[in-house]
């Protein structure tokens, strides 16, 4: 069988990086988009199989032209990873400023709608189609001050449902995945950052941030990854529709 051709946004670094790599080793042919220009250019000197594109998916013409890339670079598409998406002020609702509201929704919702558009056309030539759209924790639980991320994320579950049933005549399947906590550098800063404000030690602040975790560890961007390949693979044609928590059975986002 052909190599997979595969799309991930915001695929040069943190989780996009773990499955635009991933997807790479297990032998698909992988394009990335991303606002970084350098990390880009890091992502596709690392190797052959990921060629990439600068865009900012709320930018029409942006995703205009990494369409125009995808199709010169790879022919066409089997596989579209909606991983692009920013978190926004941490704000009580009552404070939030219309602009910055707006700003979140038009990476995380609009920015996804304009690039699921672009790609349908290119995965109904597939005969292997496959959608998975990056929602998050704070798509199955509210989350204080994050109205914003929270309700661009619960709402990318309906989205996906909906592009479940559209395209499922077409044996295109579209699935959520709902990351929590995820190990690396981003995490060290907010548990390093809660330690300072609260006087208690890092290791103090993360057996607190675990603490509503039935598996009290970080996640692996390697297992959401996996779990990608999965659902994109063969034997995830008949999973559409789903949403997919990978977060260590977790009792609420915080």
């Amino acid at each position: 069988m052909a190599a997979q051709r595969v799309l991930v946004t915001a695929g040069a670094s943190g989780i996009g990086l773990a499955i635009a790599e991933a997807f790479a080793a297990d032998g698909a042919r992988v394009h990335v988009g991303d606002v970084d220009a350098d990390a880009l250019r890091r992502t596709t000197a690392a190797s052959e199989s990921i060629s990439g594109s600068v865009c900012d998916v709320s930018d029409p013409q942006a995703v205009q032209r990494m369409f125009t890339d995808v199709e010169e670079t790879l022919g066409g598409l089997d596989v579209l990873v909606n991983n692009a998406g920013i978190a926004g002020l941490t704000q009580p609702a009552e404070e939030l400023d219309l602009q910055a509201w707006q700003q979140v929704l038009s990476v995380n919702l609009t920015g996804t709608l304009l690039v699921t558009q672009r790609a349908i056309p290119l995965l109904k030539q597939s005969s292997r189609g496959s959608i998975i759209v990056m929602s998050s924790i704070a798509g199955r639980f509210g989350y204080p001050n994050r109205i914003a991320y929270s309700t661009t994320k619960w709402g990318l579950v309906g989205f996906t449902k909906t592009l479940s049933l559209e395209l499922g005549p077409h044996g295109i399947t579209a699935n959520t995945i709902h990351p929590g906590a995820v190990r690396g550098p981003r995490i060290e800063q907010v548990m390093q950052g809660r330690a300072a404000i609260s006087g208690r030690t890092v290791e103090e602040e993360t057996e607190l941030a675990l603490a509503n975790q039935a598996i009290r560890d970080f996640v692996d961007p390697a297992d959401i990854a996996a779990l990608a390949i999965f659902l994109a693979g063969p034997h995830g044609r008949t999973i559409s529709g789903q949403a997919f928590p990978i977060d260590g059975d977790s009792r609420a986002a915080q």
